[in-house]
């Protein structure tokens, strides 16, 4: 059985960083493409950035240039490197996997992944 645990969230002022973990278990399927989606109060789950297990990588434009999202694959953990946050970056960051399948790069919608973790709150104040 799939599992993903999310942590590394809290609450920076804007222009600090975070940086989140998702450690995966239970599959050992190749291809897959792991992704961090955020959600806001409101507002639907969107894509953040996803890596497939090529090493191909997508990032939402909102965040290009800021985040940078990785993997160590020993450690069975993916990784989101998020600086120059800003308000808007604010909500419960979701990360997700999509096994049998490459990312090629681009962006999906939530819909299209099966396996999710619990989330972790991202805070940026002023």
């Amino acid at each position: 059985q799939v599992q993903l645990v999310e942590s590394g969230g809290g609450s920076v002022q804007a222009g600090g960083s975070l940086r989140l973990s998702c450690a995966a278990s239970g599959y050992t399927y190749r291809p897959y493409c792991m992704a961090w989606f955020r959600q806001a109060p409101g507002k639907e789950r969107e894509g953040v950035a996803n890596i497939d297990s090529s090493g191909s990588i997508g990032y939402a434009d909102s965040v290009k240039g800021r985040f940078t999202i990785s993997q160590d694959n020993a450690k069975n953990t993916l990784y989101l490197q998020m600086n120059t946050l800003k308000l808007e970056d604010t909500a419960m960051y979701y990360c997700a996997v999509r096994v049998e399948f490459r990312c090629y790069g681009q962006m999906y919608a939530a819909s299209l992944f099966r396996n999710w973790g619990q989330g972790t709150q991202v805070t940026v104040s002023t």
